[in-house]
């Protein structure tokens, strides 16, 4: 268990660094493609080979709980219920999301590898948390009524809409064969740059809350590390194409009207 922690804090301070060194050096996918990140594989390919790991890892803690009957002194229930909730996001960000992709983009291998290792830890953290190292009777059958679940799981639940529309109108931007940039302005983009960034977020920020956990907390600071730079590198790569026409929206970067 010391080793859990010590690696968590480790995760902590990478976490800060990761977030500070992405002001200045761009991850080379997506609307931020570049040529500086060498390989590259087909983009749908990759995400799922990036994502499923997260999804693969923590069915094995399931499947592992399930089969031992070991018990934690937490109700099982409550357990298998928080770990569906990240279950069913890397199921859609594996499975589903990577099809529904249009066009024939691709990812540097450098940034699906370091995909496949964050989410990977994310599983071992978390599913670790749930079934081995959370304290006895702090996940009793009452959790499911409590502040801390409701609102965390409203959160999750709320992110996980705004995530699933922002990606659909991203989608629809461009008609089939289209390969022209067009600035997304509807859902939450007449706000933020990055509406399924934000999306995203809330999840995370809402799933630290509802397992009120050290491993959930640690998820929401890495996803905010990995994403508020980006939403800033995209602010700024829109205002270069578009000038003043993006300017004068007055998005914000992630947060709406905050930031």
């Amino acid at each position: 268990m010391h080793t859990y922690y010590i690696l968590m804090a480790a995760m902590f301070v990478v976490a800060i660094v990761v977030f500070i060194a992405l002001f200045f050096f761009k991850a080379g996918y997506g609307y931020l493609s570049t040529s500086n990140w060498g390989p590259k594989i087909n983009n749908k390919a990759a995400w799922v080979i990036m994502e499923s790991p997260a999804f693969i890892f923590m069915m094995l803690y399931v499947v592992d709980f399930l089969m031992s009957g070991r018990e934690t002194g937490n109700d099982r229930t409550v357990l298998l219920i928080m770990a569906a909730f990240f279950l069913v996001h890397y199921f859609q960000r594996a499975f589903i999301f990577p099809f529904l992709m249009r066009g024939k983009s691709e990812m540097p291998v450098i940034i699906m590898a370091m995909g496949m290792t964050f989410n990977a830890l994310n599983a071992y953290f978390l599913g670790s948390w749930l079934f081995e190292y959370a304290p006895a009777g702090k996940y009793g059958i009452e959790w499911l009524s409590s502040p801390q679940f409701i609102i965390g799981g409203l959160l999750f639940l709320a992110g996980m809409l705004i995530n699933l529309d922002s990606d659909h109108v991203i989608r629809h931007l461009r008609k089939p064969g289209d390969t022209k940039h067009y600035i997304p302005k509807k859902g939450l983009y007449k706000y933020v740059t990055s509406a399924n960034y934000f999306g995203e977020l809330t999840e995370w920020v809402g799933y630290a809350i509802l397992t009120w956990s050290p491993a959930g907390l640690l998820f929401a600071v890495w996803t905010f590390a990995n994403l508020a730079p980006r939403s800033k590198a995209l602010t700024k790569k829109y205002e270069e194409e578009f000038g003043d026409e993006y300017k004068e929206l007055k998005k914000k970067n992630l947060i709406p009207f905050i930031w």
